[in-house]
């Protein structure tokens, strides 16, 4: 888990943690913009909630750990996303942000340009691709992975090192737990998805088959395409309703191999330079004044926000 930082000199910087943090920046916009009310607005008048309950997230992430080398990953745009491209209903029941929530995400990758930590987005990748490229390439140097989300689909990510993390409610899960809740191995994740479907990112899956059927099926078969190479072999299964689901199988073979492309994250994102630093850098404390006065924090507020900036900067 997190590893308390050595006391030291008040002007010397805590040792690095060797964990690296990826946050699915995004689901905490969201949350924040559907949880506090709409008339919390900035000086000038402007829906400002998205961004004031996103900072106050980061200072709580941020004030937990001020070393890890940490990296925010946004979605910026659905409608030239790649999996879009392959499915065109893909995420289609989704209104479209109105262009005040725009306006707070663009305040909220400043905010955290400003803090002195990468954010990262891309009109062809999604917020999972990018995250999910960057856990390989740590996972491959032995580096362990938190994954900061609320997000299910990034437990096909967590390895034996790593933790998927929802901060908000502190509630972690390694390798075991995730298959311990969702009765499946990290990497069967996707394949238990192209099966169930996800209503929530408007995926396909098969009728009449849920999250648990599939969990079964996978434990049985091991692999969605060990599954689909002959699903007459379930009728055989000691399971109810064999008969039914192995006719379901055949019946939405097409399906399920489409939905198998939207379910797995990508994990080599083409536009993410190789040599990408993630380490922390000190805070741009002029940029931070000037966000924090367009946004009007003051009060205890404020007082908050000039701790963590002073955390950052090693100076408490």
């Amino acid at each position: 888990m997190v590893r308390k930082q050595p006391a030291g000199p008040e002007d010397a910087r805590p040792e690095a943690d060797p964990t690296v943090w990826l946050v699915d920046a995004s689901i905490y916009v969201f949350r924040a913009w559907f949880t506090l009310p709409e008339g919390i607005t900035d000086r000038e008048g402007h829906p400002a909630n998205a961004v004031l309950g996103f900072g106050e997230f980061l200072v709580r992430l941020l004030t937990r750990n001020a070393t890890a080398a940490t990296a925010f990953a946004f979605d910026e745009s659905l409608a030239s996303s790649a999996r879009r491209q392959i499915y065109p209903a893909y995420k289609a029941n989704r209104p479209p942000a109105p262009e005040s929530l725009k306006r707070q995400f663009r305040l909220c990758r400043s905010l955290v340009r400003a803090l002195g930590r990468v954010e990262l987005a891309s009109t062809r990748h999604e917020a999972d691709d990018i995250i999910g490229t960057l856990a390989r390439r740590h996972q491959a140097r032995g580096v362990p992975v938190h994954l900061i989300t609320a997000d299910k689909d990034l437990t096909q990510l967590v390895g034996p090192r790593d933790l998927w993390w929802e901060f908000q409610q502190d509630r972690r899960m390694d390798a075991r737990a995730v298959e311990k809740h969702l009765g499946v191995r990290p990497d069967q994740v996707a394949d238990q998805l192209a099966l169930a479907g996800d209503k929530v990112d408007n995926i396909p899956g098969v009728p009449g088959i849920g999250m648990a059927t599939a969990a079964r099926l996978l434990r049985r078969f091991g692999t969605l395409d060990e599954l689909l190479a002959d699903p007459g072999r379930v009728a055989q299964m000691q399971v109810r309703g064999a008969k039914r689901i192995a006719a379901l199988l055949e019946e939405h073979r097409d399906t399920v191999r489409l939905a198998r492309q939207l379910t797995g994250i990508n994990c080599d994102v083409d536009d993410l330079p190789p040599d990408l630093d993630l380490a922390p850098t000190t805070p741009d404390r002029a940029a931070l004044q000037a966000l924090m006065d367009t946004l009007g924090i003051e009060g205890a507020r404020r007082v908050r926000w000039q701790a963590l900036i002073e955390r950052l900067e090693g100076k408490s």
